[in-house]
C-alpha cells in the first residue's frame, strides 16, 4: 500500500491508474479504524481497480467544546488494517495540505443539516460537506463508500453529490455491529468497562420500537417518548429518538412504509448514535 501525503502526488497516482483503465473507489475516514471501516475498504475492492482510503481528522466538523484534540489517532494500526483489506493508496494529508489557508469557502447544506444531529452539533454538516467536497476534488473517485451507521451524514452527502452534479456514485455500507448489537464506532473506545456492558441497550430499544412499528403501531410520537423514557431509566442522557422516512428523513405519514429510527444518547461521557431501517 502506497502512503501519500501530498495532493499532487495523489493526483498523479490516480491519473496513472485511469490511464490504465482502472476505476477509482474511495473510502474517506478519520482513522481509528474498526471493522466497519475495514468492511467498507474490502467492499471498495469490488467497485474499483484502484482503491484509495483517506485518514484525516477534520477540525471543521468539531465544535470548540468537542473532542478534536482527544479523538483517537491510531495511524500505524490503521495502515496495517487498510493494507490487509487490499487498499492501494492511503491519502494521509496534514491540515496544511487540506487547508493551506483559512477555509472561508464552505458548503452550505440544506435545512436537514440543522435537524437531528445538526440540532445538537451546530455546524457539523457544514464541516463534513466541505471536507468531503475537497477530498472528492483531490481523489476524483468514480465511487465513494459511506456507512449507514452515520445515516443522516450519508443522506446529506448523497444529496450534495446529486445536486452539485459531482461525478461520484455513493455506495452505502451496512452498519457493522458487535455480537451484542452495539454499532461499531471509533468513539466506543471512550466507554468505561461498565458503560460498555450497558451500551447495547440503545440498539435493543431501537429494535423494540421497530417491532412495534411492524406490529402496526403508528403513534410515532408516543413510541419515541416511550423509548426515551426507557433509556432515561437506564441512566442514559437522550438527545433524540426519531422515526423518519428513509427517503428524506422527514416525519412520516401513517401510510409510509420505508422508515428509519434514529437515536443519539450519552452513556457516561460518551455520546453514541445509532439507527435502524424498518420496512412495513
Amino acid at each position: 500500500m502506497e502512503i501519500i501525503a501530498g495532493t499532487a502526488q495523489l493526483r498523479e497516482f490516480v491519473a496513472n491508474a485511469r490511464r490504465s483503465g482502472k476505476r477509482v473507489a474511495f473510502v474517506p475516514t478519520m482513522g481509528n479504524l474498526h471493522e466497519g471501516h475495514l468492511t467498507l475498504a474490502r467492499d471498495a475492492c469490488k467497485h474499483g481497480g484502484l482503491v484509495v482510503a483517506s485518514i484525516f481528522v477534520n477540525r471543521l466538523q468539531f465544535a470548540p467544546d468537542e473532542d478534536f484534540d482527544r479523538y483517537p489517532r491510531t495511524f500505524e494500526a490503521d495502515c496495517r488494517g487498510l493494507a490487509s483489506c487490499g487498499v492501494d493508496v492511503l491519502f494521509a494529508p496534514d491540515e496544511q495540505t487540506l487547508y493551506p489557508q483559512p477555509q472561508t469557502y464552505r458548503i452550505q447544506p440544506p435545512a436537514l443539516a440543522d435537524d437531528l444531529e445538526g440540532s445538537f452539533r451546530p455546524g457539523f454538516f457544514h464541516g463534513v460537506c466541505t471536507v468531503v467536497a475537497k477530498l472528492f476534488n483531490m481523489v476524483q473517485p468514480d465511487v465513494a463508500l459511506f456507512g449507514k451507521k452515520d445515516y443522516q451524514q450519508l443522506m446529506i452527502v448523497s444529496d450534495m453529490v446529486r445536486q452539485l452534479a459531482m461525478p461520484v456514485e455513493i455506495i452505502r455500507g451496512e452498519t457493522v455491529r458487535a455480537a451484542d448489537g452495539l454499532a461499531l464506532s471509533s468513539r466506543n473506545g471512550y466507554l468505561s468497562p461498565k458503560d460498555r456492558e450497558r451500551a447495547p441497550a440503545l440498539y435493543a430499544e431501537l429494535s423494540q420500537l421497530a417491532a412495534a412499528l411492524k406490529a402496526g403501531r403508528r403513534d410515532y410520537a408516543a413510541l419515541e417518548s416511550s423509548i426515551c423514557h426507557n433509556l432515561l431509566e437506564k441512566q442514559w442522557q437522550v438527545d433524540y429518538v426519531a422515526v423518519r422516512k428513509q427517503s428524506d428523513l422527514q416525519s412520516p405519514s401513517q401510510t409510509d412504509g420505508a422508515l428509519v429510527i434514529l437515536a443519539a444518547a450519552r452513556l457516561g461521557t460518551t455520546r453514541l448514535i445509532d439507527n435502524l431501517e424498518v420496512w412495513l
